[in-house]
């Protein structure tokens, strides 16, 4: 069982930067390839970002390629989700995610394990 603890949202205005965090409260997410998705109000939970355990491959979605960055430490057994240049469209919940497999997964029920999710707020 992995307990995945997200934070590092907040308010802020178009154009500002935050980084979000997620970290395992027990065991490592060394062996696990670690998601970000996020929910806007009224809308579908949405792919954001993946890290692959093993390669550290990234992969994005279009939506935030260029201005997102996913990146893991994993000896704080932490994930981190810098997004620059925010929109109010990116004005959602952030989840973060752990898939006990390999390889790059963009959806839900790809993932084993979740966060409680962080709340980020963009003002135009």
């Amino acid at each position: 069982q992995v307990l995945l603890v997200e934070s590092g949202g907040g308010l802020v205005q178009a154009g500002d930067s935050l980084r979000l965090s997620c970290a395992a409260s027990e065991g490592t997410l060394r062996r696990y390839t670690m998601g970000w998705f996020r929910q806007a109000p009224g809308k579908e939970t949405e792919f954001v970002a993946v890290v692959v355990w093993y390669s550290s491959t990234t992969h994005y979605a279009d939506s935030v390629k260029g201005r997102f960055s996913i990146s893991r430490d994993n000896v704080e057994n932490t994930v981190y989700l810098q997004m620059n240049n925010l929109q109010p469209e990116d004005t959602a919940v952030y989840y973060c995610a752990a898939r006990s497999d390999f390889g790059i997964a963009t959806t839900r029920g790809e993932y084993d394990y979740w966060g409680q999710g962080t709340q980020v707020t963009v003002s135009s």
